[in-house]
């Protein structure tokens, strides 16, 4: 009866044995599964921050694409993208550039006073630099640093044409 009971207690032992052994395997595929996600969606997070900053920009510049109404200039120090419009008779500017960490916007009559800080924070962003290459030809390029610290690089043709951008 000792020997039944022996194999018994054994053949439990081998049972539970193998459960845990199913059981530790079942929770290192989980937790590899679940950094994997984790990392695929720190980097899908990422993309859509590239992606829908420089679809802003791109976006606000042209809707003020008008001979003369986008050009760079310095902000304070700073590049900046300066979109140029008239309401109701009264000149505005719209700035986009880099302040602390974000890109920024500041919307403001053509004679206020404002500071970079006074902006409307867009993106998070380790840096935002604007040229225009070929001023004469209206081509406009935009560098747009994520976080991260990679680089996105835009370059546009004004479709108003020559001396667009200065």
């Amino acid at each position: 009866m000792r020997e039944h009971s022996r194999k018994h207690d054994l053949s439990s032992l081998l049972v539970l044995l193998l459960f845990a052994v199913f059981a530790v395997c079942i929770l290192s595929v989980l937790l590899t599964s679940a950094d994997t996600y984790r990392r695929l969606s720190d980097r899908d997070q990422g993309s859509y921050d590239h992606r829908t900053a420089a679809q802003y920009i791109v976006t606000k510049i042209r809707q003020a694409d008008r001979q003369g109404a986008v050009s760079v200039q310095s902000f304070e120090g700073q590049d900046a993208l300066v979109l140029a419009e008239e309401i109701d008779g009264e000149p505005y500017l719209t700035r986009i550039y880099y302040h602390d960490g974000y890109i920024r916007e500041l919307f403001t009559s053509a004679d206020g006073e404002m500071l970079p800080e006074d902006g409307e924070k867009i993106l998070e962003a380790a840096g935002f630099l604007a040229y225009a290459d070929e001023p004469a030809e209206g081509q406009l390029s935009l560098r747009i640093q994520a976080s991260d610290g990679t680089w996105e690089d835009l370059t546009l043709c004004l479709r108003s044409g020559k001396g667009a951008a200065s």
